[in-house]
């Protein structure tokens, strides 16, 4: 009979595809791990992983094991945590915030999952805003948020990558941008963009947009705008361009602006983030409830095509 270490190993190497990171993932020792996996290759009486100097890959067996495992390991972990929340009687309130549509969209998935479980939760729902997205979890307006990442904050843990979007340039239809097929990073250096009204992190900021090109071409962060509404409406107006996530072309549609796709941009991610020293049993329940949909919908990329 195969125990349940071996299978968390298991998933673990599958998932990461190298030994030290599923090691450090779980909390074990290199040695540890392989000395797991090679155990329970021995159960089911074949490799289940091409191993390399270079390159950790599924043997065909392996991958079918992977596939029957999954599911199953997704609904016992369910099941536990509905046990656990049961046996603790969660109820109160949540206050959850969310950067951006597509955000929101999971959130109220991840609300509805939660509530069918526990009916006596009450999830109240609020916007952040563009002007700094986790002002309202430092303020504790907020237990916890679906926003864009990556933030690095003193006292503010932060979850997986839970949706993933390509950037899309937002200019006005009357820019020269807005007759080309797409754009790069380059050419953020050609007209002026903007920038959060609020003190969001540095390193949240240069992620959004950076203060160069990749060649070293200053970019010029011109006017503080609050919300993302007064952010199109400006662009509209032809004062300036910005990058955005993809998702916008869908939920904010305008006669006005046109949304150009990036050939170079890495994509925008979202994450949840909550304070260090408040991960309640409602806020561990979120998490954990968010990142199995997210699993089961296939994870952060396919999420984010919904």
């Amino acid at each position: 009979m195969i125990d349940w270490q071996e299978i968390e190993v298991f998933l673990a190497v599958a998932d990461e595809l190298h030994f030290g990171r599923a090691a450090r993932r779980l909390r074990l020792s290199q040695a540890r791990v392989s000395q797991t996996v090679k155990t329970l290759e021995r159960r089911v009486g074949s490799p289940l992983f091409d191993r390399t100097t270079r390159r950790v890959s599924l043997t065909a067996i392996g991958q079918r094991l992977l596939d029957d495992l999954r599911p199953a390991h997704q609904a016992v972990h369910h099941a536990l945590t509905r046990a656990r929340a049961a046996g603790r009687g969660i109820t109160g309130v949540l206050r959850v915030g969310f950067f951006g549509p597509l955000a929101g969209r999971v959130v109220l998935d991840v609300m509805a999952a939660v509530r069918a479980d526990h009916p006596d939760l009450d999830i109240h729902v609020v916007e952040t805003q563009l002007a700094d997205p986790c002002r309202p979890l430092r303020d504790g307006e907020v237990d916890l948020v679906l926003t864009q990442l990556p933030v690095n904050e003193p006292g503010i843990s932060t979850g997986p990558v839970v949706l993933s979007e390509p950037r899309v340039l937002a200019v006005s239809v009357h820019h020269p941008f807005a007759r080309r097929e797409s754009v790069s990073l380059e050419d953020l250096a050609r007209d002026r963009t903007f920038r959060p009204l609020g003190e969001p992190s540095s390193d949240w900021l240069d992620s959004y947009l950076p203060w160069t090109t990749p060649s070293g071409r200053p970019i010029e962060r011109d006017r503080a705008v609050a919300t993302f509404q007064e952010l199109l409406t400006l662009v509209a107006a032809g004062q300036g361009i910005c990058p955005v996530a993809a998702h916008n072309v869908r939920y904010h549609p305008r006669p006005d602006v046109a949304f150009v796709p990036f050939t170079d941009a890495p994509p925008f991610q979202f994450g949840l983030a909550w304070r260090t020293s408040e991960q309640t049993s409602r806020v561990k329940l979120f998490i954990e409830t968010t990142h199995r949909l997210v699993t089961e919908q296939g994870g952060p990329a396919a999420t984010a095509e919904r």
